[in-house]
């Protein structure tokens, strides 16, 4: 058998049970998917590990839905403490906004586990806490750091600056978790959607 459809754990990543078969759960574990991932990868250590556009592709994906689900959160909460609370201090503004970007995002992955991949709710929330939550907090370290350096904190939705300065903190909110959602999942075949 070539390495593409050896379906034995051993020479995956992947540790689930059903990795390799056709009729596996999650679709990254199907010889017939893009993102299958049968042969083990290169060391982290080595260039090779980082060449691979069908992880980077998937790691993209997925970034992207944690930023989704962030964003959510992390909006709905600035604009109700800017319409409700506008004196509160500004670091008591960005710890709540980044709270509920969290558990938004946890909400968000959670969903999709339980729509795509058919988990349990408890198991959706298990797996999208565990496999995802520092990708999350370093996406809403990243992206509300730069939201505070570019615009104090104080730019109004009103003001140019404000969609510029928000272009450009959801940018770096992407790219920062990018590489950490690849090294899990090229390491160890794991993503949580």
């Amino acid at each position: 058998m070539s390495a593409h459809t050896d379906p034995t754990p051993a020479s995956s990543p992947c540790k689930m049970p059903d990795h390799g078969a056709e009729t596996a759960a999650a679709a990254r574990c199907r010889p017939s998917s893009p993102t299958f991932m049968a042969a083990p990868p290169a060391p982290a250590a080595s260039s090779a590990f980082w060449r691979d556009r069908g992880t980077w592709w998937r790691a993209s994906k997925n970034t992207l839905n944690c930023l989704i689900g962030c964003s959510v959160g992390d909006f709905g909460m600035l604009f109700y403490l800017q319409f409700y609370h506008p004196d509160m201090p500004l670091m008591w503004v960005m710890a709540l906004a980044m709270t509920a970007g969290l558990i938004t995002s946890v909400l968000f992955e959670a969903a999709i586990l339980k729509t795509t991949e058919g988990f349990a709710w408890p198991d959706a929330f298990k797996v999208a806490f565990s496999m995802s939550f520092i990708s999350m907090l370093g996406m809403e370290l990243a992206a509300n750091t730069t939201d505070v350096l570019l615009t104090g904190g104080t730019a109004s939705p009103s003001e140019p600056w404000f969609w510029v300065a928000l272009a450009i903190s959801l940018g770096v909110g992407f790219l920062a978790p990018l590489p950490y959602n690849y090294f899990k999942l090229r390491k160890h075949g794991k993503a949580c959607h």
